[in-house]
């Protein structure tokens, strides 16, 4: 796939001596979903912010679809949509004359057609005669992915779009975004549900303290930096692991009622049938047994404790 977003050697510092970002460089495929994760204050809006126009970079330069953000504003902004954290929407509009105004704003001519798509596509046809502000925090929210898709973008960010968003919502947002990879859109979202980016993304961005600390493939980084585990809850209490499981590093917990076998590869996962078959051997009965895998928020968390 050809890349649609370029980030390099991206750096800001604020007049205060504050870097917010050191050094960032990234690239973006075109029609995937790319989560792009760190704890508050880790320069992810930052980084928003420059791309989309809004904050002036200290180094570096971004290029959307090979448009300079800095040199060529017009051009890369008619290509990026933005849905910001915070709910800004004009309270007196109705939901339709908002999402028109804003196709304007970027140069289209008006488009009925389109703008009801849109409307519909996000669940808003019905609402498109109500006022902004009486609706619900999710269906505000859905207004403003609205507004940032009606002039078409290569390029949507949507940071922490779930906010405030019940779960039914939540849901439904999340499959208008699949369509909207599905008819070649680019994701790029920041957000605290990270089980929502472990279900969505393709790719994953840790970021922490101004700094890229990771990009990896989805699949590639759970594979490489997850652990799985194998518990069996014995019959019987142990004080330690019988002598002839040492090879395999089992630890006990629970008291002495758990055995438990750590792996992260197919090989360790091949080894479970000769375990068990050893722990047999031992003498140890268990009355249960269950597997379970690290999940994207711990290896999260566990990249950040590192840095």
């Amino acid at each position: 796939m050809p890349a649609v977003l370029c980030i390099e050697n991206l750096g800001k510092t604020y007049p205060g001596g504050l870097t917010a970002l050191k050094s960032v460089n990234l690239t973006i495929q075109q029609g995937e979903i790319f989560a792009l994760l760190g704890p508050n204050g880790a320069g992810k809006t930052t980084l928003i912010g420059i791309v989309c126009g809004l904050v002036n970079a200290t180094t570096g330069r971004v290029l959307a679809a090979g448009h300079d953000v800095k040199r060529e504003p017009r051009a890369a902004r008619r290509l990026i949509g933005l849905v910001p954290q915070e709910l800004a929407t004009e309270a007196f509009e109705t939901v339709e004359a908002a999402v028109k105004f804003s196709r304007g704003l970027y140069g289209h001519p008006p488009d009925q057609a389109l703008v009801e798509r849109v409307l519909r596509r996000l669940t808003l046809w019905d609402k498109r005669d109500t006022k902004i502000m009486a609706l619900s925090g999710g269906m505000k929210r859905r207004v403003m992915i609205a507004k940032a898709l009606v002039h078409e973008p290569k390029i949507l960010f949507l940071d922490e779009p779930s906010a405030g968003v019940d779960v039914e919502l939540r849901r439904d947002m999340w499959q208008a975004v699949r369509d909207l990879r599905d008819a070649g859109v680019t994701i790029i979202l920041t957000t605290h549900y990270i089980e929502e980016a472990e279900e969505m993304a393709d790719r994953i961005g840790v970021i922490n303290k101004g700094e890229l600390i990771l990009v990896e493939d989805k699949t590639e980084l759970m594979r490489k930096l997850g652990r799985r585990e194998l518990r069996l809850h014995l019959t019987d209490a142990l004080h330690e692991v019988p002598s002839p499981l040492a090879a395999y590093s089992l630890t006990l917990i629970d008291g002495g009622l758990t055995l438990v076998f750590s792996f992260t590869d197919e090989a360790g996962q091949e080894r479970i049938p000769t375990l068990l078959r050893d722990v047999s051997l031992a003498g140890l009965n268990f009355r249960d047994l269950q597997t379970q895998q690290t999940s994207l928020e711990d290896i999260f968390v566990s990249l950040v404790k590192e840095r």
